[in-house]
């Protein structure tokens, strides 16, 4: 209030600073102007500074949008032009149906007891960050018949999130092979941790991944020679998208192939759980040796309905090691307890009431009723002419429409039909010309969808 000689010393000093900060900001780092929702005055613009960090350029590797919002976004966009559409989606395969009783149980009795003291002891608080210790023996005793052990099952929040976690335990640089087609996450986990080098726009591949064509013609099971120089080979059984399932003839040659050129597998084994052929493993540890060179990961999202619920488990033989002879599960086991904090007590009371003999019985009964949904939508398409894979061992149908655009189909079928499926080529370039359509639905609706496509798709025959 007094204006003093010491006092407008300090105001001049400050001035001359927030004069100086001010042009030391703008001059250091690139400015982005931008104009005012609400300006203040007439034509004035508000100056946003970008910060100094660099983008990731392995984010800036990737193409497009992961798959699925992407399917979304296109679903929405639909619904925006048509409000009175009836959807039936076909697409992203999210269980529809509830969880069994026996299981949400478990659950419930969890969920209860932390509401009391002696239940929260039991309950609540941070679990073990690698799982809870009577659901790591009920998952080894009840899926590895004594292969593996509890102290080399991790459980986690979802195979899909271990995936990524699996590729930070490896580190950039890596040279990558996928199944083509195969689950985007690999692909898109590989570039986003500087597994790529670079995009080829013909062939529709990123660089430094070794893209093993499954089809047809080889029983869509590939050709490991391309994969010699290969660190990780991710593989999935039932495959997803095409539904196929890996004999054990084949599952012994790549197991083979792993120990021989010293890489590792990460083995996939999200739908095992649908296979009904004797001939096909439902766990790669079936195959003697793999537990030196193979990591597998499953999850109960398709098994028991918990795709929102997240509850997985990822399997880390003690056998299993880097070149110089170091522990990937003491690795492992390292990476998860800095990043993880452990599944949802909760869930994991599910998971355990899932392997019981109650919680087994009813997830058959529940995975018994997707693969009734496949079977129809399965006949449904070949009825119609089309050439179909899958649909007995996985929750998956894979329908050829001989070469055309797989996003050109999935529009046509969307816009004429108002189902969503998904476009083959999302799985990767061997997958256009196909379209995955996917069994979890309610039965109705399952019903509804091929009605519809009857009408539209049917081939005609010539005369």
């Amino acid at each position: 209030f007094f204006s003093t000689p010491r006092a407008r010393a300090r105001r001049s000093l400050s001035n001359t600073m927030l004069a100086m900060s001010a042009s030391s900001f703008v001059g250091t780092r690139p400015v982005i102007a931008r104009r005012s929702a609400a300006p203040a005055r007439r034509g004035a613009q508000v100056v946003q500074a970008a910060t100094k960090v660099a983008r990731n350029p392995n984010m800036q590797q990737l193409k497009a949008g992961y798959l699925f919002p992407e399917i979304n976004r296109i679903k929405n966009e639909h619904l925006a032009k048509n409000p009175d559409a009836q959807i039936i989606s076909l697409g992203i395969g999210d269980t529809t149906e509830p969880i069994p009783a026996p299981i949400v149980d478990g659950m419930k009795a969890a969920a209860e007891g932390l509401g009391t003291l002696e239940g929260y002891g039991k309950y609540g608080g941070y679990g073990p960050g690698e799982g809870q210790a009577p659901l790591r023996e009920a998952l080894a005793a009840r899926f590895y018949n004594g292969v593996i052990s509890a102290d080399e099952v991790f459980v986690s929040d979802g195979s899909k999130c271990d995936i990524s976690r699996l590729q930070t335990l490896f580190g950039g640089g890596r040279n990558i092979a996928v199944q083509d087609p195969s689950y985007p996450a690999y692909v898109d986990a590989s570039v986003m941790n500087g597994q790529s080098t670079g995009y080829d726009e013909v062939s529709k591949q990123y660089d430094n991944i070794t893209y093993l064509s499954c089809n047809a013609d080889n029983s869509f099971f590939p050709d490991l020679g391309a994969a010699k120089k290969s660190d990780i080979i991710f593989f999935c059984s039932p495959n997803n998208p095409t539904g196929a399932a890996a004999t054990r003839a084949q599952l012994t040659a790549l197991v083979a192939h792993a120990k021989e050129t010293g890489s590792i597998i990460v083995y996939d084994a999200a739908y095992s759980i649908y296979i009904s052929n004797p001939d096909c493993p439902k766990s790669i540890y079936e195959i003697p040796g793999a537990d030196e060179c193979a990591i597998e990961t499953c999850s109960f999202s398709k098994y028991a309905g918990f795709t929102g619920l997240r509850l997985a488990w990822t399997v880390v033989p003690n056998k299993l090691k880097f070149a110089d002879g170091f522990s990937v599960k003491a690795d492992w086991d390292r990476l998860m307890s800095t990043s993880f904090n452990g599944a949802s007590n909760v869930a994991q009371a599910g998971g355990l009431a899932c392997l019981s003999d109650e919680g087994m019985s009813a997830m058959t009964e529940l995975v018994s009723f997707y693969k009734e949904n496949a079977a129809i939508l399965k006949k449904t398409f070949e009825d119609m002419g089309y050439t179909t894979y899958g649909g007995t061992d996985a929750p998956y149908v894979w329908v050829s429409f001989d070469g055309r655009d797989s996003w050109e189909v999935f529009t046509e079928i969307l816009q004429k039909c108002d189902i969503v499926v998904t476009p083959g080529s999302g799985f990767g370039p061997a997958g256009d010309g196909f379209i995955r359509a996917s069994a979890f639905g309610h039965r109705e609706n399952i019903l509804e969808a091929t009605e519809r496509l009857r009408k539209v798709f049917t081939k005609t025959v010539a005369a």
